[in-house]
């Protein structure tokens, strides 16, 4: 698990603004930064395509790379057309 430094220089590295400046490889910097954005998916809470199309394109102007991405690594889950939230950190 990542220290709380760890995350802060990865999320410094490839953000601005709120936006990605550009994708890290496949791997732990990579993990980091999807489960920073999966944060913006409330656990529980189903999401149509469109929706979450636009929540991505917060972050990134490719929306369907970020969908693949947060699937692989675990984060969101897709049926039928829509999306939810399966992994990262939730606040309690």
């Amino acid at each position: 698990m990542p220290t709380a430094q760890e995350i802060g220089k990865v999320l410094r590295s490839y953000l601005r603004g709120g936006r990605l400046t550009s994708m890290p490889r496949p791997g732990r910097k990579r993990q980091i930064v999807m489960e920073h954005i999966v944060q913006r998916f409330e656990p529980g809470e189903r999401y149509d395509e469109p929706d979450v199309n636009l929540m991505l394109r917060e972050f990134w102007d490719d929306p369907a790379a970020l969908r693949r991405y947060l699937i692989e690594a675990g984060l969101l889950e897709r049926a039928d057309g829509r999306y939810w939230r399966i992994g990262g950190q939730v606040e309690v």
